[in-house]
């Protein structure tokens, strides 16, 4: 199988072409870390890859992004243009949290027990997700607060993601080990979730666990009694 793997939901703007094939593998990535302008930047990366890897969009088996969580602006970005074309190529496009990428490649080290993959939030808040040692979830992605955290993580779990030394300093005199403090997830991490992924439960659809900050505009708004 041939994907082409799309990630825009945080700081990092990425794309991945990954076939696993026995008789024609290869894999392409190229990535780049620009906190925002996501939408300047993808076209040109998609084409880097493709191009690269000798693949024409109709060779493609699927397409794979990233869904969240995330900036609301980024993750707009590559939903809408996995979307497109999946639209036009008549193809699958699968979603793939930011969490699950990341818990994948925690699990690659060979872990011993469960790992908290947690972002930086608003405030003293996380976005987060427990995971097995194999990168299989046992929770669903929610919004914590640091203070909550002791009590919900079990005894031995590790700690991975942007918040990470966070939530380690939040335990309450427990000691968490610290795997890593990665921002955002790996393409190659993405691509790899995307190829297994079934289509009709990894929906392309934004993981929002908190509503956006902006309220409607007032100014100018004419009310009617």
């Amino acid at each position: 199988m041939r994907v082409l793997a799309i990630d825009t939901a945080l700081a990092n703007c990425a794309a991945a072409v990954l076939d696993n094939s026995s008789d024609m593998p290869c894999y392409v990535e190229t990535s780049e870390e620009v906190g925002r302008g996501h939408a300047e930047k993808l076209m040109a990366m998609i084409g880097e890859v493709m191009a690269e890897s000798s693949t024409a969009f109709t060779d493609l088996d699927r397409v794979v992004v990233t869904t969240g969580p995330g900036s609301f602006t980024g993750l707009r970005v590559g939903l809408s243009v996995a979307k497109g074309f999946g639209l036009v190529l008549e193809k699958p496009v699968v979603g793939i949290t930011t969490l699950a990428a990341i818990a994948r490649a925690m699990a690659a080290r060979g872990l011993d027990g469960p790992v908290l993959v947690a972002l930086t939030g608003k405030a003293d808040e996380v976005y987060c997700q427990l995971f097995d040692d194999a990168g299989e979830p046992l929770e669903d992605a929610a919004v914590r607060k640091l203070g909550t955290l002791s009590g919900h993580i079990p005894a031995g779990t590790c700690l991975a993601g942007s918040a990470a030394s966070k939530v380690a300093e939040a335990l309450e005199g427990r000691t968490a080990e610290v795997l890593c403090e990665a921002g955002f997830p790996a393409i190659a991490d993405v691509a790899h979730l995307g190829l297994t992924a079934d289509p009709k439960s990894a929906i392309a659809a934004p993981l929002y666990l908190r509503p956006p900050d902006a309220t409607p505009q007032k100014k100018g708004r004419i009310e009617r009694k």
